[in-house]
């Protein structure tokens, strides 16, 4: 196992007579995004900080690539910090928000911290906004700034406290794919903590759970599904009730328990068909028309393929950032090709939607390239006696490009 980038060995916290923090173990590891999740109020936010040295602990030690956090200076420490309200100053302009970190704790010139900034709000899409003050630009626009404020003095680690918070669900899910496109594009190590549970399955490479002032689980989130604790009874609600909000999908809990329900109950027969459907893009989207109209993509194929599939028998769920999974009962590998044939051509006609949401999501600029959105689907038969995940995986490995959506600049037309 890698060296932890971050260690807590035994981390206590009080504030006065309040325990917070008691006998906290996690290890965190370079280049991941680490997600710490738990209920309001019972200290991620005080944990995260502790990573960055606003606080020490009581007893116990940090460790950062193996030496005590207390011995390094703090400008030594590659750390940036995205507050939980953006933390945007209202009488700064774009520019000069996102520059303050660069003339704070550098010794740039003007010219040299001009570069960086419009460097960073170029990457971010925020070229029309580089006058404008916080009250004037979207909130979207507003995480945009803050994370480019984050990144601008080019940081090893990022830490993002509950960066969804007071967001629809459509919404929380752009924020949490633009921090994984940055996060993949930059190769920072990024560790967020939030007290919900949207679509951090989907970007986190480990899972943290803080529960009764101690960490109770840390691994993959697969590993996470299988855990078994108080602590999973209390947040897997929200998780389902953000999935049915944001696609109408289950959740892959709900999924889970159907789909062996079924195979119990005989409901799903001696064969059955699973379809795997990706979109290939999406990065490409998002950095073109914005992470809301990325996001208006998945939830359009998410809940069309509820209501398509789901009108015959079928059942679907979100298995990662840009899959989806449908299970045919009773269906045999004939059946689901003239299946899955009419499902394309119902998508294809749907597919002028889509464009006009991503146009009413964002103006495309001058500028903007063609930006192309590939589905893919693979179909693979199920047996009664097979573990499904090797369904899925046959599945997958049979998909290819069934439709593509193609967005072309205004100044070219469509």
């Amino acid at each position: 196992m890698a060296t932890p980038l971050i260690e807590f060995k035994d981390v206590s916290k009080r504030f006065y007579d309040k325990v917070v923090l008691e006998r906290v173990n996690l290890q965190i590891y370079e280049r991941e995004v680490t997600t710490i999740i738990g209920l309001s109020g019972t200290g991620k936010t005080v944990l995260l900080k502790h990573i960055i040295g606003l606080h020490k602990p009581d007893e116990g030690t940090i460790l950062f690539r193996g030496q005590p956090l207390d011995k390094i200076r703090r400008r030594d420490l590659p750390m940036s910090y995205m507050f939980q309200g953006n933390a945007l100053f209202d009488s700064m302009t774009v520019f000069e928000n996102i520059a303050l970190p660069l003339q704070e704790t550098t010794n740039l010139s003007p010219a040299e911290v001009r570069q960086r900034v419009m460097t960073r709000i170029e990457q971010m899409e925020l070229a029309d906004a580089v006058g404008k003050y916080p009250s004037e630009i979207s909130g979207g626009m507003q995480k945009r700034v803050a994370l480019a404020r984050a990144l601008v003095t080019d940081p090893q680690i990022v830490l993002f406290d509950e960066p969804t918070t007071g967001q629809d669900p459509v919404r929380k899910n752009a924020i949490l794919g633009m921090i994984a496109q940055y996060q993949r594009t930059f190769g920072f190590t990024a560790i967020l903590v939030s007290h919900e549970i949207p679509d951090v399955y989907f970007i986190s490479n480990r899972i943290l759970a803080l529960y009764g002032k101690s960490i109770v689980f840390q691994g993959t989130p697969e590993e996470f599904e299988d855990f078994d604790h108080p602590f999973k009874e209390e947040v897997v609600h929200s998780l389902e009730g953000l999935q049915k909000e944001l696609t109408g999908l289950h959740s892959r809990r709900q999924f889970k328990l159907r789909y062996q329900g079924q195979l119990r109950g005989g409901a799903l027969g001696e064969t059955y068909a699973v379809a795997v459907f990706s979109l290939d893009g999406l990065d490409a989207v998002a950095a073109n028309l914005g992470h809301d109209a990325a996001q208006e993509a998945i939830r359009s194929l998410g809940v069309f393929l509820g209501k398509h599939f789901g009108a015959i028998g079928g059942f679907s769920t979100r298995r990662s950032l840009n899959e989806y999974v449908t299970v045919l009962p009773t269906t045999d590998r004939a059946e689901a090709d003239s299946i899955l044939g009419e499902y394309v051509r119902d998508f294809q006609g749907q597919e002028q939607a889509i464009l006009d949401i991503w146009s009413s999501a964002q103006k495309l600029s001058a500028s903007a390239v063609c930006v192309e959105l590939a589905m893919l689907a693979g179909l693979a038969q199920g047996r009664s006696d097979e573990d499904i995940d090797s369904v899925i995986a046959r599945a997958r490995r049979e998909q290819k490009v069934v439709s593509r959506i193609r967005c072309i600049n205004q100044g070219e037309g469509r």
